[in-house]
């Protein structure tokens, strides 16, 4: 997952959402390839999920939630 910046499109954020999490209720988790509509923003809150098993993707089990750090 990357943000561009809308100045200049240099990446600003970069996140490898393809790796093992550790989960609130103890359950395994993994990401994978990223498919679907993309992601979510609500509340102050971006929401993606990671894992998609189809047409040679990358299979996974995760949804994701990242928050903006205030300054």
């Amino acid at each position: 997952m990357r943000a561009f910046s809308t100045k200049d499109g240099r990446v600003i954020w970069d996140y490898d959402t393809a790796r093992e999490y550790q989960t609130v209720n103890g359950a395994k988790a993994r990401g994978g390839s990223l498919d679907a509509p993309g992601p979510v923003v609500a509340g102050g809150w971006l929401y993606l999920n990671s894992g998609y098993g189809y047409w040679g993707g990358m299979p996974g089990n995760v949804l994701l939630a990242f928050s903006v750090e205030e300054k």
